[in-house]
């Protein structure tokens, strides 16, 4: 018997956060996981 599932957990580059504070102000969508704050595993 095999599932598939999508596991999700917290994306390594902005620990969770979706976005990445700017040194200099501001912040920045995280490309990784476009701002969901999870990483999906690939099937």
């Amino acid at each position: 018997m095999s599932t598939t599932s999508v596991d999700t957990k917290i994306c390594d580059y902005c620990l969770g956060t979706g976005y990445f504070q700017l040194l200099l102000g501001g912040s920045e969508t995280c490309t990784c996981c476009e701002g969901t704050g999870e990483k999906r595993e690939k099937q």
